[in-house]
């Protein structure tokens, strides 16, 4: 790509036979800020491209949550599958209130793209995920094969996850999962706060950020996987309202084997969570980014 941001390697670790890197660079999507991200790729002898799964964070996280605590190397090299790890926001933005709350600003981006003027300069999350750094690693020469895309993420990256799965026009991701995702932000403390601070429609702009919404209208054939934990306190508190996504799924006629959403019984909403049902997602995302051909089409 001409003109391609540099790649500044700032770290880079041996892990499970494969390497973790982390990188910055000057992200345009987000006005010309710093943005970081941790990159793992398996070990590949014969320099072919491999899969990649994108893995979006939740609230306060940054990209170094679910690389340092997910659990996923193991199970990701054995399968010969990259994971991406991209930040949760824009850092350093500098508009007014922006860190007076910890669900809000810095640290919850909500993977959408901004339209209210004081945060749509750096506030593009969305197109930071799927447009900007597909393009910046490939620039790089790292050897991704970008047509085999999957996403997964926790809480508020489990909405990312999600929405950004079911809102692509062009079947950019094979598959999504989510632990605990926040499925139903119009309806929930956290998603209207964040739809309320960041989009000039509001609620009403923010239902095409919306998993139960976006899979109401879906038409075309699904791989999603949903776990929560019964004894989440953001479950307990409606903030997670996974039971909502399911209804709306299968109103809209998809069945279990294209939609599944599994309660996990006493489990809550922390990494010990995540690490659990790290190999099941894993090996779900494998099922179609190992496929010849995009499953469905």
């Amino acid at each position: 790509m001409s003109g391609a941001p540099v790649l500044e390697k700032l770290s880079s670790n041996r892990v499970f036979e494969g390497e973790l890197t982390k990188y910055k660079f000057k992200s345009a999507a987000l006005g010309g800020l710093d943005a970081q991200f941790n990159l793992f790729m398996p070990l590949n002898p014969g320099g072919a491209k491999v899969p990649v799964l994108v893995y979006l964070a939740g609230l306060t996280c940054t990209e170094d949550n679910g690389a340092q605590k997910g659990g996923f190397f193991g199970v990701a090299a054995s399968q010969n599958i990259a994971i991406l790890f991209p930040d949760t926001s824009p850092r350093g933005a500098g508009v007014p209130g922006e860190d007076d709350d910890w669900d809000f600003g810095t640290g919850a981006g909500f993977y959408i793209n901004a339209t209210k003027p004081e945060y749509a300069k750096n506030y593009n999350m969305a197109t930071h995920i799927t447009v900007e750094l597909p393009k910046v690693i490939e620039a790089a020469g790292i050897a991704i094969d970008w047509k085999r895309q999957s996403i997964f993420g926790h809480s508020m990256g489990g909405h990312g996850a999600l929405t950004l799965y079911l809102s692509s026009t062009t079947k950019q991701y094979r598959s999504a999962s989510a632990f605990a995702p926040i499925s139903n932000p119009t309806k929930c403390p956290w998603g209207e706060k964040a739809f309320k601070g960041y989009l000039e429609g509001g609620l009403p702009e923010g239902a095409k950020y919306d998993a139960t919404e976006l899979i109401s209208k879906a038409t075309e054939p699904l791989h999603i996987l949903v776990d929560y934990g019964t004894g989440d306190n953001f479950y307990k508190q409606g903030q997670i309202l996974p039971e909502n996504f399911l209804k709306s799924a299968r109103d809209a006629g998809y069945d279990e084997f294209q939609v599944r959403v599994r309660s996990q019984e006493g489990y809550d909403h922390s990494y010990y969570f995540i690490s659990t049902f790290a190999s099941d997602h894993v090996h779900f995302h494998a099922n179609f980014l190992k496929a010849r051909k995009q499953p469905g089409i």
